[in-house]
């Protein structure tokens, strides 16, 4: 797919990976760009740096009614990157109740799916297209301290993997991208790594829609939890659970 001239739709796109992607579809190219957010003042000041070529929507992408509104307003998406997501901040056993986990698993994968299932008339429409779908590292090993969020982004994960079966015949790409280490405000907790610019996920994830890369990993940290991965599963997995053992 070429992004020259392309339309596309970006969740969350206010801030952080979002506007990444927002600010990079535009300078690769884009001819429009749809910038979701869940309250659309955040996303109006940076709509207002090229009003001709960026519009601010309200999206919030649990909410079925406002799902189904901007599937029929932006008829004319080709590109649609899934980046809204949730982090709860907590463990499955410390968290006070289910809330979080089900927040997570709602907004991460239930909802990515909703937004596929919404737009792909427009993406078929539109000579097919791709889907970009924004998970992490944390969906190819399991991440204990990240509670609910590593869970939901595994079935996120699977799920790409049968939309991208599911859409092939109408030629629309299903794209997951593999994000490690990054610097927005859902990792400013963590120090002592070197993280990734929006941006780069942004460049990585546009690499994986011109070429039809199923699965990219974004950055040096992505790519060595996958090369972990491949070299010492088990290893990989009881460094993750470190923190929890009493040894």
């Amino acid at each position: 797919m070429k992004i020259e001239g392309s339309v596309a739709l970006v969740t969350g796109g206010n801030r952080g990976i979002g506007q990444g992607f927002v600010e990079e579809l535009l300078e690769q190219g884009a001819a429009h760009v749809y910038i979701g957010s869940r309250t659309l003042a955040d996303a109006e000041a940076l709509a207002a740096r090229d009003p001709a070529r960026l519009t601010a929507i309200e999206l919030d992408v649990t909410r079925e009614d406002q799902v189904a509104a901007a599937a029929a307003r932006c008829t004319d998406v080709n590109l649609l990157v899934n980046n809204a997501g949730s982090y709860g901040m907590t463990t499955l056993m410390t968290a006070p109740d289910l809330g979080a986990l089900r927040t997570e698993i709602e907004t991460n994968c239930i909802a990515m799916i909703s937004m596929v299932r919404a737009f792909a008339p427009a993406l078929k429409a539109n000579g097919g297209g791709a889907v970009v779908n924004v998970l992490s590292a944390g969906a190819i090993v399991a991440v204990p301290v990240m509670g609910g969020y590593s869970p939901s982004k595994f079935a996120a994960r699977a799920a790409s993997t049968c939309l991208r079966a599911e859409l092939a015949p109408q030629g629309t790409h299903v794209a997951a991208l593999i994000v490690g280490s990054v610097d927005t405000r859902m990792s400013e907790h963590i120090t002592g790594r070197v993280k990734a610019t929006p941006r780069d996920i942004a460049r990585a994830g546009i690499i994986a829609v011109r070429h039809n890369i199923d699965e990219h990993d974004t950055d040096p940290h992505a790519i060595e939890v996958r090369a972990f991965t491949a070299r010492d599963p088990h290893g990989l997995a009881a460094s993750m659970a470190k923190p929890f053992l009493l040894v």
